[in-house]
């Protein structure tokens, strides 16, 4: 079998809000089509546009090459060896960041598409099976012009949650920082009452966990907030500083306050997880299938935590095609605890509720270990040609 077409997918959302904090409102897709009339697709993270340039810029030498180029004509029945030829073919145009975000899209069409011509789903060719479920988190970021309208809606959000079945949900309190929430600036202790009153509106029974989206470059500031959530039974603190500052999270984490913390949506490869876990000290961490490298490399740093004792949580604000891709992960990794599951009825983002078809159920709060073949979700091509920009 080899590959005849790469096609790349820029997609935005029709009623985009530049201010909203929310990459849902875009997405990257590949397509891989072969001479045996499979087609695999694959979602990144990353902006469409220089995704795709990552992909289709002219390359002028061995190790600057064009991943089109690459691709055309390869056998995509061993991701693994594709991926390294790749990644080495390319290394002087990124090692990193975008590039390696749109070689994730890449690689998880690749698993598509050995998972659809072997007749099973990829998880089944990833390793052996962990779980025979998952667990998927509701990841809540209402609208909110305001503080209380915001908060509110978090609650409400959260119940709505809980009636649909939902075990555990992430608290997006995006409220100050970098990171924040569309107008929303506000201090540390808002931040406390928003998880103080959706901890009492939920009850004990669910797990919660709270984003703040790199809101604090203090290590003391940030171990204060986190000392106030000792009694709400807080899973993890998300993102609570800037990626780059390991020793920071190195402090943090040997302060001990009793809430773990996670972070990672924003790393590629499994050397910056290395890093994170080995120099950073974070105990939850966060691979999104797309960013770090594709399912090839997402496998490597689950392997990595696992050996460390950490716990694997993914990062999956996306699509059903990167909800499907971290559900594959999840089910051959005995540290993967949760996914992130961006739950059509409670988004704003209109390319989540329609670019995918068929997907993976969520029964009674849990995605069971998918038997279609590949990834096992489809794009509904009308959806296609209304997000292309």
């Amino acid at each position: 079998m080899r590959i005849t077409r790469v096609a790349t997918h820029v997609l935005v959302a029709d009623d985009v809000n530049v201010g909203a904090t929310s990459s849902a409102q875009d997405a990257f897709v590949v397509e891989l089509e072969t001479d045996a009339g499979i087609t695999g697709i694959g979602e990144s993270d990353v902006n469409p546009w220089i995704a795709r340039a990552c992909i289709e810029a002219r390359g002028t030498h061995t190790m600057g090459q064009s991943l089109a180029d690459m691709l055309i004509g390869a056998d995509p029945l061993d991701p693994t060896a594709l991926w390294q030829r790749l990644y080495d073919g390319s290394a002087m145009n990124g090692r990193r960041g975008a590039l390696i975000h749109a070689l994730g899209a890449v690689d998880i069409a690749l698993w598509d598409i050995a998972g659809k011509a072997a007749g099973v789903p990829v998880w089944r060719l990833l390793g052996e099976q962990a779980h025979d479920s998952v667990v998927p988190y509701a990841s809540l970021l209402p609208p909110g012009p305001d503080f209380e309208m915001f908060k509110a809606t978090m609650i409400a959000w959260a119940l709505r949650a809980k009636d649909l079945g939902f075990r555990a949900v992430k608290i997006e309190t995006l409220l100050s920082g970098p990171y924040r929430h569309g107008a929303l600036d506000e201090p540390d202790e808002r931040m406390t009452e928003i998880v103080a009153d959706v901890r009492a509106a939920v009850g004990p029974g669910m797990t919660l966990m709270v984003d703040v989206g790199y809101a604090w470059d203090d290590v003391d500031r940030a171990d204060g907030v986190l000392r106030d959530w000792a009694g709400l039974d807080v899973l993890f603190c998300e993102t609570p500083l800037r990626s780059d500052d390991l020793d920071g999270y190195a402090r943090l984490h040997d302060r001990a306050s009793g809430v773990a913390i996670a972070a990672g949506e924003w790393l590629a490869t499994r050397f910056e997880f290395r890093e994170l876990m080995d120099h950073g000290k974070v105990d939850v961490v966060q691979p999104d299938p797309g960013r770090v490298g594709g399912l090839t490399e997402a496998l490597r740093v689950a392997q990595m935590a696992q050996d460390r004792n950490r716990t694997v949580v993914t990062h999956s604000w996306k699509t059903g095609i990167t909800i499907a891709a971290a559900v594959h992960l999840a089910v051959v990794s005995p540290a993967c605890a949760f996914v992130e599951y961006l739950p059509k009825e409670l988004t704003d983002s209109v390319l989540r509720r329609e670019l995918t078809t068929r997907e993976l159920p969520v029964d009674d709060g849990l995605i069971h270990a998918p038997e279609a073949p590949g990834i096992g979700v489809e794009i509904d091509p009308d959806a296609l040609r209304r997000f292309t920009a």
